[in-house]
């Protein structure tokens, strides 16, 4: 797995919404690299450079998503597990993290070029450089396909953080910033959890999540020139 582009301070407010979301919510901080806090129906925290004209972008250039486990989830689970055949082991992890990362980079793409977006592959003055990345992922019961494998049932799939960047694709430059903390599965009643629910599950969460950058950047250029200042 490559290095994850997404700084040390990132990490610390992804693991605070990921423990405690609606706490963290409240008490997430007015700046953040230069970025100032706006509010959001989407997004736990949004954060934006004050100034910014995101009025001249018409087409995106969508990084790869990044993906990783919540930290020592491997083995969290295999200490639950009762036989070795149940283990998860680092094909297993390998094998989810390239779902989660091509299931994320197809919705991504669709996403945008329903929003009427084109979408590229080399930087340009009207190009939105937008990076992803999917952290913290926590699957709850994960379908190692093993033989003898018991029925496992439950609400949720897991749950997962994401976090979104908006880049200028000439100079790189920092234009906004997304993170958000969900659960995802229907809290309503139980499922089988096995591959299928699972991908089902995760899939209609980053749906929402992709729908919802893109609406993020309606609203953004509806704000331009970015009016902003600390509070």
């Amino acid at each position: 797995m490559s290095r994850l582009w997404i700084s040390s301070t990132v990490l610390f407010f992804a693991l605070l919404l990921a423990a405690a979301p609606l706490e963290a919510r409240r008490s997430l901080p007015a700046t953040w690299d230069n970025l100032v806090k706006i509010d959001s129906r989407s997004f736990a925290g949004v954060y934006v450079l004050p100034g910014a004209d995101f009025r001249p972008y018409t087409k995106v250039m969508l990084d790869p998503t990044e993906v990783a486990f919540r930290k020592d989830w491997q083995r969290d689970y295999n200490n639950t597990t009762r036989g070795l055949n149940q283990r998860i082991r680092n094909s297993d992890v390998e094998r989810m993290i390239e779902t989660a990362r091509s299931g994320f980079t197809d919705v991504l793409n669709k996403a945008w070029q329903d929003a009427g977006y084109q979408v590229v592959t080399t930087p340009g003055d009207d190009v939105l450089r937008v990076k992803s990345a999917v952290i913290n992922l926590d699957v709850n019961a994960p379908d190692t396909m093993s033989a003898g494998r018991s029925r496992t049932y439950s609400r949720e799939a897991g749950s997962a953080t994401v976090v979104f960047e908006a880049h200028d694709s000439m100079t790189g430059a920092i234009l906004g910033r997304a993170v958000d903390s969900r659960v995802a599965g229907d809290m309503s009643r139980l499922f089988i959890r096995n591959r299928a629910t699972n991908t089902n599950d995760f899939r209609r969460l980053f749906r929402n999540w992709a729908e919802a950058s893109t609406r993020g950047l309606a609203t953004l250029k509806a704000m331009s020139p970015v009016n902003v200042a600390a509070r």
